[in-house]
């Protein structure tokens, strides 16, 4: 049987297992657009209305399900807006495929019409850019990139398309299924000298993050870590992959680490870093071990053999995916030591930071927080994009086996949206609430509409302050009383907007007005937006922005004496 380039490809992707795509339509993959068309209901296709926030989704979705987030994009402008979305896949490690349309081969390198060179392009942002030209290799590019997105540290893949090659024909089968690739393992003397390490510790801290984890897995973690009562911390924004009900979670090494995470990070004697990749964000700027070689004796574990040592040269390095690991550590005997004062202090720093002071604010999120701790099922999952209203889903939420966080490792802006609309078209049955700020929302705002076309009804809680948050927070900390471009004096009607797109939408002035609110929302059969009214000096729940400028300029009156 003879088909073109995108049916052939549409007919692979089928074969692997592809249930959902995102994108942007684009006259370069026309081809792949006509297979679509016989797939309705076995692969489909979400139509987007930025192909930023179809890339988000992509990406998301790579994240909450462990297989490749689908995006396909136009060349050129299509493709340098989706860029946004494969930076987040690569930081996040989570699994994508980037298909970009493309000139036709006998047009390239003369700069035709949109034409960019994608391998160069994305090279630097994607762990693999490729380029069919032969309409044959279809089947064998994809299944590599497949399983390149899959595999040691997951990430994204770029794939781009010429348009010619689309349309020609060939006479190979499509794939039939992904292929299986097992897991690198310890060795049972590793595992053994692991034992040994973590016995003899004074202060062993066991720190978990990444993607590829499967269900369940961390769950032989947790015994273990019970066991021996060995205290475990997340890395920024993996918090959901630990049960944090467990009484050895001790929270997350990320953006705003508590001053005891801190120190239970620089005074660990023996570390076991199981799947994460030592990121800015996680180390505090690079800054709680010594680069390249850190004082504690550190185990890290990773399915790549490219992240051992990247940056921090382990005492011990360790090939290994982490599930299989995960069952390996599970099945060792628990080791005993003299550190139950060690794990209980930081579980109880954790559990204090819960209960923060009140806020001066009309709406407290603090104590939004607190209702929906209550309130949500256990299978919910949150979203969020990047400004210091994350604080509220990433520091004040106890994720439960079922509870997933979709926020972005790149700190970037527009994600949460696009995120939630993913999460909601994989899992429709769950409870999916986004958190956004009013700048963050109005990134990808447009995506209401994705929702509303494709049956999608996430709960968005719109947190205006009327601010760029973040930014304005690190003007009052380094330039005190000269504050410039981050205040938004020209915000849309929220509700009105959220109104235009067929979502249930109101506005939410008192914290007391929230409760009723919220049950409206969860009732609404169309999703919702919740406009709540927050103060900007309420931009951190432990200090507020008056109390940010004032030791800016206490710091800077003691430098100039």
């Amino acid at each position: 049987m003879k088909r073109n380039g995108g049916r052939l490809l549409v007919d692979s992707l089928v074969g692997l297992g592809a249930t959902k795509s995102f994108g942007i339509p684009g006259e370069s993959y026309l081809a792949v657009l006509d297979a679509l068309h016989d797939t309705v209901g076995e692969l489909d296709y979400v139509l987007c209305r930025n192909e930023g926030g179809a890339s988000f989704m992509a990406a998301a979705y790579g994240k909450l399900t462990g297989t490749p987030g689908i995006c396909f994009v136009t060349r050129g402008p299509g493709a340098t807006n989706a860029s946004i979305g494969v930076h987040t896949a690569m930081q996040d490690s989570a699994p994508m495929l980037l298909f970009v349309g493309q000139v036709g081969t006998d047009m390239k390198g003369r700069e035709a019409f949109q034409e960019i060179d994608c391998k160069a392009v994305f090279g630097t942002i994607a762990k693999w850019a490729v380029e069919i030209d032969d309409v044959d290799r279809i089947p064998e590019i994809l299944s590599r990139a497949w399983t390149q997105a899959t595999t040691g540290r997951p990430g994204p893949v770029v794939v781009a398309l010429p348009e010619d090659m689309l349309t020609s024909l060939s006479e190979k089968e499509p794939l039939a299924g992904p292929i299986e690739v097992t897991e690198p393992a310890p060795t049972t003397k590793t595992m053994s000298r692991i034992r040994g390490m973590l016995a003899g510790a004074e202060r062993p801290l066991i720190v978990i993050g990444g993607c590829n984890w499967r269900a369940g897995s961390t769950a032989a973690i947790q015994t273990f870590a019970e066991a021996s009562d060995i205290p475990v911390a997340a890395i920024f924004r993996y918090q959901d992959q630990f049960d944090n009900n467990s009484p050895v979670f001790v929270g997350d090494m990320g953006v705003g680490m508590t001053a005891k995470m801190r120190e239970m990070a620089t005074n660990a004697d023996v570390i076991l870093a199981i799947n994460n990749r030592f990121g800015e964000m996680s180390t505090d700027g690079y800054t709680l071990f010594d680069v390249p070689q850190p004082t504690q004796n550190v185990i890290h574990v990773h399915g790549s053999d490219l992240e051992i040592g990247k940056v921090y040269r382990p005492v011990l390095g360790v090939h290994a995916g982490p599930n299989v690991f995960a069952e390996e550590l599970g099945a060792l005997e628990p080791v005993k030591g003299d550190w139950a004062a060690w794990r209980a202090e930081a579980r109880a720093a954790y559990e204090q930071g819960f209960d923060p002071p009140d806020l001066p604010s009309p709406v407290d999120m603090a104590k939004v927080c607190a209702f929906l701790r209550d309130k949500l099922p256990e299978d919910f999952v949150l979203t969020n994009g990047a400004g210091n209203f994350a604080v509220w889903p990433g520091k004040f939420f106890k994720y439960g086996p079922k509870a997933r966080l979709l926020g972005p490792q790149s700190g970037a802006m527009g994600y949460g949206v696009p995120a939630a609309i993913a999460a909601k078209l994989a899992c429709p049955e769950r409870t999916v609430i986004c958190f956004a700020g009013d700048g963050d929302f109005q990134m990808n705002s447009t995506e209401l509409a994705t929702a509303l076309q494709h049956d999608a009804q996430p709960i968005i809680l719109l947190l205006n302050n009327g601010i760029y948050g973040t930014i304005r927070a690190h003007q009052e900390r380094n330039y005190p009383e000269r504050v410039s471009c981050t205040t938004m004096t020209r915000n849309p009607d929220f509700v009105a907007f959220g109104k235009a797109y067929g979502f249930h939408a109101e506005r939410v002035e008192t914290t007391a007005d929230f409760t009723a609110a919220f049950e409206r929302a969860l009732a609404s059969k169309t999703g919702a937006l919740l406009e709540l009214i927050i103060a900007p000096e309420a931009l951190t729940p432990l200090k507020t922005l008056s109390e940010m400028r004032a030791d800016a300029l206490k710091e800077k009156c003691m430098k100039s004496r």
